[in-house]
Protein backbone atom coordinates (compact mmCIF):
# COMPACT_ATOMS: atom_id res chain seq x y z
CA UNK A 1 0.00 0.00 0.00
CA UNK A 2 1.31 3.75 -1.08
CA UNK A 3 2.44 5.95 1.76
CA UNK A 4 0.79 9.20 1.80
CA UNK A 5 2.64 12.29 2.48
CA UNK A 6 2.16 15.29 4.80
CA UNK A 7 4.13 18.29 6.01
CA UNK A 8 4.57 17.77 9.41
CA UNK A 9 7.32 16.92 12.53
CA UNK A 10 6.80 14.86 15.04
CA UNK A 11 3.13 12.69 13.93
CA UNK A 12 3.40 12.30 17.87
CA UNK A 13 3.49 16.12 18.56
CA UNK A 14 1.16 17.19 15.57
CA UNK A 15 -1.61 18.18 17.59
CA UNK A 16 0.14 20.51 19.83
CA UNK A 17 2.31 22.09 16.57
CA UNK A 18 -1.10 22.85 15.05
CA UNK A 19 -2.30 24.34 18.15
CA UNK A 20 0.69 26.45 18.37
CA UNK A 21 0.09 27.97 14.93
CA UNK A 22 -3.71 28.75 15.36
CA UNK A 23 -3.00 30.33 18.25
CA UNK A 24 -0.38 32.18 16.92
CA UNK A 25 -2.15 32.93 14.00
CA UNK A 26 -5.49 34.11 15.72
CA UNK A 27 -4.13 35.88 18.90
CA UNK A 28 -6.65 38.42 19.12
CA UNK A 29 -9.49 35.46 19.05
CA UNK A 30 -8.05 32.92 20.99
CA UNK A 31 -5.80 31.34 23.84
CA UNK A 32 -5.06 28.43 25.49
CA UNK A 33 -5.52 27.38 28.95
CA UNK A 34 -1.71 26.58 31.04
CA UNK A 35 -3.23 23.77 32.89
CA UNK A 36 -4.78 21.99 29.51
CA UNK A 37 -2.61 22.77 26.50
CA UNK A 38 -5.93 21.23 24.50
CA UNK A 39 -8.67 23.12 25.73
CA UNK A 40 -8.91 26.77 23.67
CA UNK A 41 -11.02 29.71 25.38
CA UNK A 42 -11.94 32.56 23.40
CA UNK A 43 -10.74 36.24 24.21
CA UNK A 44 -13.71 37.63 23.70
CA UNK A 45 -16.91 35.23 24.48
CA UNK A 46 -17.35 34.08 28.36
CA UNK A 47 -18.47 36.80 30.54
CA UNK A 48 -20.73 37.21 33.70
CA UNK A 49 -24.76 36.33 33.16
CA UNK A 50 -24.03 34.39 29.72
CA UNK A 51 -24.33 30.79 29.20
CA UNK A 52 -21.40 29.11 28.31
CA UNK A 53 -21.10 27.44 24.71
CA UNK A 54 -18.39 24.14 24.38
CA UNK A 55 -17.84 22.19 21.96
CA UNK A 56 -15.39 19.40 20.48
CA UNK A 57 -13.81 16.92 19.10
CA UNK A 58 -11.46 15.15 17.42
CA UNK A 59 -9.03 16.74 15.31
CA UNK A 60 -8.84 16.55 11.48
CA UNK A 61 -11.62 17.84 11.23
CA UNK A 62 -10.43 21.71 10.80
CA UNK A 63 -11.45 24.07 10.82
CA UNK A 64 -13.50 22.65 13.33
CA UNK A 65 -13.73 23.23 16.21
CA UNK A 66 -11.80 25.51 17.62
CA UNK A 67 -11.99 27.44 14.40
CA UNK A 68 -15.27 28.35 15.40
CA UNK A 69 -14.47 30.15 19.19
CA UNK A 70 -14.70 33.32 19.37
CA UNK A 71 -17.84 35.98 20.20
CA UNK A 72 -21.08 35.34 19.23
CA UNK A 73 -20.52 31.62 18.46
CA UNK A 74 -18.26 28.84 20.93
CA UNK A 75 -16.57 29.90 24.09
CA UNK A 76 -14.39 27.20 23.99
CA UNK A 77 -13.38 23.95 22.36
CA UNK A 78 -11.49 20.36 23.84
CA UNK A 79 -9.37 19.20 21.54
CA UNK A 80 -8.90 15.64 21.12
CA UNK A 81 -6.30 13.58 18.89
CA UNK A 82 -6.66 12.82 15.10
CA UNK A 83 -10.16 11.32 14.46
CA UNK A 84 -10.53 10.60 18.90
CA UNK A 85 -12.66 12.14 21.29
CA UNK A 86 -10.99 14.73 23.67
CA UNK A 87 -10.56 13.45 26.93
CA UNK A 88 -12.76 14.23 30.35
CA UNK A 89 -9.81 16.88 32.08
CA UNK A 90 -9.52 19.34 28.61
CA UNK A 91 -14.03 19.19 28.49
CA UNK A 92 -13.67 19.79 32.12
CA UNK A 93 -10.99 23.21 32.00
CA UNK A 94 -13.39 24.15 28.71
CA UNK A 95 -16.20 24.04 31.06
CA UNK A 96 -15.01 26.21 34.37
CA UNK A 97 -13.47 29.04 31.76
CA UNK A 98 -16.86 29.58 29.66
CA UNK A 99 -18.62 29.40 32.91
CA UNK A 100 -20.53 32.65 33.86
CA UNK A 101 -22.67 31.62 36.17
CA UNK A 102 -25.51 31.02 33.61
CA UNK A 103 -24.93 27.67 33.47
CA UNK A 104 -23.17 25.76 30.10
CA UNK A 105 -24.02 23.96 27.05
CA UNK A 106 -22.21 21.02 25.19
CA UNK A 107 -22.54 20.62 21.91
CA UNK A 108 -20.59 18.02 19.56
CA UNK A 109 -20.73 15.45 17.25
CA UNK A 110 -23.09 12.39 18.20
CA UNK A 111 -20.38 9.44 18.74
CA UNK A 112 -19.84 7.18 21.04
CA UNK A 113 -16.44 8.24 22.48
CA UNK A 114 -17.45 11.86 22.77
CA UNK A 115 -20.76 10.70 24.57
CA UNK A 116 -18.93 9.19 27.19
CA UNK A 117 -16.12 11.76 27.84
CA UNK A 118 -18.42 14.58 27.78
CA UNK A 119 -20.84 13.12 29.82
CA UNK A 120 -17.57 11.99 32.34
CA UNK A 121 -17.00 16.06 32.06
CA UNK A 122 -20.56 16.74 33.04
CA UNK A 123 -20.83 15.19 36.06
CA UNK A 124 -17.24 16.23 37.16
CA UNK A 125 -18.76 19.74 36.17
CA UNK A 126 -22.07 19.43 38.40
CA UNK A 127 -19.64 18.53 41.49
CA UNK A 128 -18.12 21.97 41.04
CA UNK A 129 -21.77 23.30 41.19
CA UNK A 130 -21.58 24.28 37.33
CA UNK A 131 -24.93 23.20 35.35
CA UNK A 132 -24.29 21.53 32.22
CA UNK A 133 -26.99 20.61 29.32
CA UNK A 134 -25.40 18.43 25.97
CA UNK A 135 -27.17 18.69 22.83
CA UNK A 136 -25.84 16.55 20.46
CA UNK A 137 -25.76 16.83 16.52
CA UNK A 138 -27.41 14.29 14.68
CA UNK A 139 -28.01 15.49 11.17
CA UNK A 140 -26.32 13.02 8.79
CA UNK A 141 -29.57 10.83 7.16
CA UNK A 142 -27.47 8.18 5.46
CA UNK A 143 -26.67 6.98 8.98
CA UNK A 144 -29.67 6.01 10.60
CA UNK A 145 -33.45 5.82 9.57
CA UNK A 146 -35.55 8.52 10.72
CA UNK A 147 -37.30 6.77 13.94
CA UNK A 148 -33.60 6.30 15.28
CA UNK A 149 -32.01 9.84 14.88
CA UNK A 150 -30.26 9.71 17.92
CA UNK A 151 -28.17 7.19 16.99
CA UNK A 152 -27.37 9.20 13.90
CA UNK A 153 -23.37 11.10 13.24
CA UNK A 154 -23.16 14.50 13.62
CA UNK A 155 -21.33 16.07 10.80
CA UNK A 156 -21.40 19.35 8.92
CA UNK A 157 -24.87 20.19 10.54
CA UNK A 158 -22.62 20.72 13.77
CA UNK A 159 -21.77 24.08 11.95
CA UNK A 160 -25.47 25.52 12.02
CA UNK A 161 -26.28 24.06 15.74
CA UNK A 162 -22.96 26.10 17.15
CA UNK A 163 -24.08 29.02 15.36
CA UNK A 164 -27.52 29.17 16.43
CA UNK A 165 -26.78 28.05 20.20
CA UNK A 166 -23.86 30.53 20.33
CA UNK A 167 -25.91 33.29 19.12
CA UNK A 168 -29.04 32.59 21.89
CA UNK A 169 -26.12 32.71 24.12
CA UNK A 170 -24.66 35.75 23.10
CA UNK A 171 -28.16 37.43 23.43
CA UNK A 172 -27.97 36.28 27.22
CA UNK A 173 -30.74 34.18 27.31
CA UNK A 174 -31.36 31.87 29.89
CA UNK A 175 -29.95 28.11 29.95
CA UNK A 176 -33.57 26.62 29.18
CA UNK A 177 -33.56 29.13 25.87
CA UNK A 178 -30.41 28.39 24.76
CA UNK A 179 -31.19 24.62 24.77
CA UNK A 180 -34.31 24.81 23.33
CA UNK A 181 -32.79 26.68 20.84
CA UNK A 182 -30.20 24.49 19.49
CA UNK A 183 -32.17 21.55 20.06
CA UNK A 184 -34.51 23.33 17.18
CA UNK A 185 -31.47 23.88 15.27
CA UNK A 186 -30.32 20.18 15.36
CA UNK A 187 -34.09 19.04 14.55
CA UNK A 188 -34.17 20.89 11.44
CA UNK A 189 -30.88 20.00 9.95
CA UNK A 190 -30.09 17.36 7.75
CA UNK A 191 -26.68 16.57 5.80
CA UNK A 192 -25.00 14.18 3.61
CA UNK A 193 -22.22 13.51 1.86
CA UNK A 194 -20.02 11.39 -0.70
CA UNK A 195 -16.58 10.15 -0.88
CA UNK A 196 -14.11 9.92 -3.66
CA UNK A 197 -11.07 9.30 -2.17
CA UNK A 198 -9.89 8.30 1.20
CA UNK A 199 -7.36 9.92 3.78
CA UNK A 200 -4.48 9.31 5.62
CA UNK A 201 -3.75 9.42 9.82
CA UNK A 202 -0.70 11.33 10.66
CA UNK A 203 0.86 8.54 12.29
CA UNK A 204 0.38 5.62 9.82
CA UNK A 205 0.53 7.33 6.51
CA UNK A 206 -1.72 4.83 4.75
CA UNK A 207 -5.10 5.40 3.81
CA UNK A 208 -7.54 4.53 6.29
CA UNK A 209 -10.19 2.71 3.46
CA UNK A 210 -10.50 1.35 0.06
CA UNK A 211 -11.90 2.37 -3.01
CA UNK A 212 -11.55 1.92 -6.68
CA UNK A 213 -10.29 4.55 -9.33
CA UNK A 214 -13.41 4.98 -10.93
CA UNK A 215 -15.94 4.76 -7.59
CA UNK A 216 -17.83 6.94 -5.37
CA UNK A 217 -19.72 6.05 -2.20
CA UNK A 218 -22.56 7.73 -0.87
CA UNK A 219 -22.98 8.46 2.85
CA UNK A 220 -19.79 7.79 4.00
CA UNK A 221 -18.89 9.37 7.69
CA UNK A 222 -16.28 11.84 7.85
CA UNK A 223 -14.00 9.08 9.96
CA UNK A 224 -14.24 6.79 6.94
CA UNK A 225 -17.61 4.96 8.46
CA UNK A 226 -19.39 3.16 5.93
CA UNK A 227 -22.33 4.49 3.20
CA UNK A 228 -24.84 3.85 2.10
CA UNK A 229 -24.28 2.74 -1.77
CA UNK A 230 -20.72 2.58 -3.69
CA UNK A 231 -21.10 2.71 -7.36
CA UNK A 232 -19.38 4.10 -10.23
CA UNK A 233 -18.24 7.81 -10.26
CA UNK A 234 -21.36 10.12 -11.84
CA UNK A 235 -21.17 13.74 -12.55
CA UNK A 236 -21.79 15.95 -9.86
CA UNK A 237 -25.60 16.75 -11.14
CA UNK A 238 -26.30 13.23 -10.48
CA UNK A 239 -24.23 13.27 -7.53
CA UNK A 240 -25.98 16.10 -5.98
CA UNK A 241 -29.24 14.86 -6.91
CA UNK A 242 -28.43 11.46 -4.91
CA UNK A 243 -28.08 13.58 -1.87
CA UNK A 244 -30.95 16.13 -2.53
CA UNK A 245 -33.19 13.61 -3.01
CA UNK A 246 -32.52 12.03 0.42
CA UNK A 247 -32.12 15.16 2.26
CA UNK A 248 -35.44 16.85 0.83
CA UNK A 249 -37.49 13.57 1.13
CA UNK A 250 -36.78 13.82 4.74
CA UNK A 251 -36.93 18.04 5.72
CA UNK A 252 -40.33 18.06 4.97
CA UNK A 253 -40.03 21.26 3.61
CA UNK A 254 -42.88 23.45 1.42
CA UNK A 255 -42.94 25.84 -1.29
CA UNK A 256 -42.05 28.88 0.28
CA UNK A 257 -40.18 27.62 2.72
CA UNK A 258 -36.34 29.33 3.71
CA UNK A 259 -33.17 27.26 4.42
CA UNK A 260 -29.90 27.95 4.49
CA UNK A 261 -27.24 25.55 2.72
CA UNK A 262 -23.52 24.21 3.33
CA UNK A 263 -21.92 22.26 0.38
CA UNK A 264 -18.92 21.09 2.91
CA UNK A 265 -15.68 19.98 1.36
CA UNK A 266 -14.21 17.09 3.11
CA UNK A 267 -10.52 18.45 2.71
CA UNK A 268 -9.48 17.22 -0.46
CA UNK A 269 -12.08 18.82 -2.96
CA UNK A 270 -11.61 22.02 -4.62
CA UNK A 271 -13.83 25.12 -4.75
CA UNK A 272 -14.36 24.90 -8.05
CA UNK A 273 -15.80 21.33 -7.37
CA UNK A 274 -17.89 22.99 -4.35
CA UNK A 275 -19.19 25.65 -6.26
CA UNK A 276 -20.50 23.40 -9.45
CA UNK A 277 -21.92 21.24 -6.68
CA UNK A 278 -23.76 24.34 -4.51
CA UNK A 279 -24.83 25.49 -8.85
CA UNK A 280 -27.15 22.31 -9.10
CA UNK A 281 -27.98 22.70 -5.62
CA UNK A 282 -29.61 26.08 -5.87
CA UNK A 283 -31.28 24.46 -9.02
CA UNK A 284 -33.26 22.22 -6.85
CA UNK A 285 -33.87 24.38 -4.35
CA UNK A 286 -35.17 26.81 -7.09
CA UNK A 287 -37.65 23.91 -8.44
CA UNK A 288 -38.95 23.18 -4.81
CA UNK A 289 -40.15 26.59 -4.53
CA UNK A 290 -37.25 27.34 -1.40
CA UNK A 291 -35.33 30.00 -0.85
CA UNK A 292 -31.85 30.00 0.14
CA UNK A 293 -31.67 32.51 3.03
CA UNK A 294 -27.74 31.94 3.16
CA UNK A 295 -25.29 30.19 1.87
CA UNK A 296 -22.16 28.37 2.38
CA UNK A 297 -19.25 27.19 0.39
CA UNK A 298 -16.10 25.59 1.24
CA UNK A 299 -14.03 23.22 4.18
CA UNK A 300 -16.30 23.91 7.50
CA UNK A 301 -15.88 19.88 8.51
CA UNK A 302 -13.47 18.83 7.07
CA UNK A 303 -11.91 15.22 7.55
CA UNK A 304 -8.40 15.95 6.95
CA UNK A 305 -8.00 14.96 3.40
CA UNK A 306 -10.27 12.89 2.47
CA UNK A 307 -11.48 13.97 -1.09
CA UNK A 308 -15.41 14.12 -1.14
CA UNK A 309 -18.16 16.70 0.27
CA UNK A 310 -21.59 17.05 2.18
CA UNK A 311 -24.86 19.12 1.57
CA UNK A 312 -26.56 20.35 4.56
CA UNK A 313 -29.46 22.21 4.61
CA UNK A 314 -31.30 24.12 7.77
CA UNK A 315 -34.95 24.78 7.52
CA UNK A 316 -35.68 28.13 8.84
CA UNK A 317 -38.37 30.10 10.87
CA UNK A 318 -37.71 33.74 11.84
CA UNK A 319 -36.19 32.35 15.06
CA UNK A 320 -33.54 30.53 13.64
CA UNK A 321 -32.90 33.18 10.99
CA UNK A 322 -31.74 35.47 13.32
CA UNK A 323 -30.07 33.48 14.62
CA UNK A 324 -27.97 32.25 11.60
CA UNK A 325 -27.91 36.30 11.18
CA UNK A 326 -26.40 37.54 14.66
CA UNK A 327 -22.96 38.43 14.72
CA UNK A 328 -20.34 36.33 15.46
CA UNK A 329 -16.35 36.95 15.16
CA UNK A 330 -14.41 33.89 15.42
CA UNK A 331 -11.21 32.67 13.37
CA UNK A 332 -12.76 30.98 10.44
CA UNK A 333 -16.98 31.91 11.02
CA UNK A 334 -17.37 35.97 10.46
CA UNK A 335 -21.07 37.33 10.26
CA UNK A 336 -21.28 40.52 10.69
Amino acid sequence: MTRTKKLMNDPDAIIEEMLDGMLAAHPHHLRRLDSSPRSVVGRDGPRPGKVGIVIGGGSGHEPAFAGYVGRGLADAAAVGSVFASPSPKPILECTKAADGGAGVIYLYGNYAGDVMNFDLAAKMAAREGIEVRTVRVSDDVASAPPEERDKRRGVAGDVFVFKAAGAAADRLLPLDEVERIARKANDQTLSMGVALGPCSLPETLKPNFEIGEGEMEIGMGVHGEPGVRRGPLLPADAVVDDLMDRILAELGTSRGDRVSVLVNGLGATSLMELYVMHRRVQQRLDDAGLAVHRALVGDYVSSLEMAGASITLIRLDDELTGMLDHPCDCPHFRVV
